[in-house]
C-alpha cells in the first residue's frame, strides 16, 4: 500500500462527484494531551455519554469518534469543531442540524470496529459505510441462514470452508452499508435484498419490491485498508456520472495522509 503524505490544510474542496473516506486507527493514538484536546471539542452531552461506557477502550473509541466527526466536518465548512449540532432521525441515524451546512448538502456516515473508525463525507446524496474486523469473531452458516437472503445462504454454503469467513463479511458489510444509506437501520429486513458477485471485481444488488427501491440507484465499493479489516461503502447515484473515492488516514486535528488501496469490488 502506497502512502502519499499531505499536510493539513484549512479547508478541503468536496466536488459533487466525490466521496471522501477518513480512517482513524484509534489504538495507535495515546496520551493525556491528545485525550484532553479531543474532550475539549465535545459538547456537554457527549462528555457525559463517555462516562456511560464501562471499558476504557470503549470510552476512548467514543471520544476519538466524536472528535473525528467534528474536526473532519470543519474541513468542509466554516464551523468550529465544537459548534457542530447533530440530531438523530427516528431510526437513530445522526445528521447535521446546522442550518447553513444543511443547505450546502453536507452528508456524513460513520462506522467503527475493533481498533478502526471510518467516516464517509459527501454532498447531496445518501451515504452508508460499514467496517468490520473480519478476524475478531468466528461466524457460522447458521447466522447467515437467520439473516441473509436465500440466494446468499446458498452461495455461502458452496464456498470452501477456508473462505466462508471472508465471504460472510463481504455480504455483511455490503448489507450494513446499504441499510445505513437508506437511513432506516434494521427496520429493513436483511433477507429482502441480496448481493451478487457476477465476477471477482463486480457487485450487484437485488431488492425485493416491498422495499420500494431500485438497485440501479446505488453505487457500492469494498476494500481492505489492512488485511484484517473490510470496508463497504454505499452511495446514492444522483446522475449517470461516476463517483471518485478519496481515502485518507487521519489522526484527528494532528496529521493525515492519502491511502492508495485496491478496490476489491465495485458496481458497474
Amino acid at each position: 500500500m502506497d502512502h502519499a503524505k499531505q499536510l493539513l490544510s484549512p479547508y478541503i474542496a468536496l466536488g459533487p462527484l466525490e466521496l471522501h473516506l477518513w480512517l482513524t486507527f484509534y489504538d495507535e493514538l495515546a496520551g493525556d494531551q491528545l485525550r484532553a484536546a479531543y474532550r475539549a471539542l465535545l459538547n456537554d452531552a457527549e462528555n457525559e455519554q463517555e462516562s456511560h461506557f464501562y471499558f476504557e477502550k470503549d470510552r476512548w473509541r467514543y471520544v476519538v469518534t466524536r472528535a473525528l466527526v467534528r474536526t473532519v466536518l470543519s474541513r468542509y465548512a466554516p464551523v468550529a469543531p465544537k459548534d457542530w449540532i447533530f440530531l438523530t432521525n427516528k431510526y437513530g441515524r445522526p445528521e447535521i442540524a446546522n442550518t447553513q451546512e444543511m443547505e450546502i448538502g453536507l452528508v456524513f456516515n460513520i462506522s467503527h470496529t475493533e481498533s478502526l473508525i471510518v467516516l464517509g463525507v459527501t454532498k447531496h446524496r445518501a451515504l452508508g459505510v460499514d467496517v468490520e474486523n473480519i478476524y475478531r469473531r468466528e461466524i457460522s452458516v447458521e447466522i447467515a441462514e437467520r439473516f441473509f437472503a436465500r440466494d446468499e445462504v446458498a452461495e455461502l454454503a458452496c464456498v470452501p470452508p477456508h473462505r466462508q469467513q471472508d465471504r460472510f463479511f463481504e455480504y455483511w458489510t455490503f448489507k450494513e452499508s446499504y441499510i445505513k444509506a437508506r437511513g432506516m437501520g434494521l427496520s429493513l429486513p436483511l433477507d429482502k435484498f441480496s448481493f451478487y458477485f457476477t465476477h471477482d471485481r463486480v457487485v450487484k444488488i437485488a431488492i425485493h419490491p416491498e422495499l420500494a427501491d431500485d438497485g440501479a440507484r446505488w453505487h457500492f465499493w469494498q476494500f481492505r485498508p489492512r488485511r484484517e479489516y473490510l470496508v463497504a461503502v454505499c452511495a446514492e447515484r444522483v446522475d449517470t456520472r461516476a463517483l471518485r473515492l478519496v481515502i485518507r488516514k487521519l489522526v484527528p486535528a494532528r496529521s493525515e495522509e492519502f491511502l492508495v488501496t485496491e478496490i476489491l469490488r465495485t458496481s458497474e
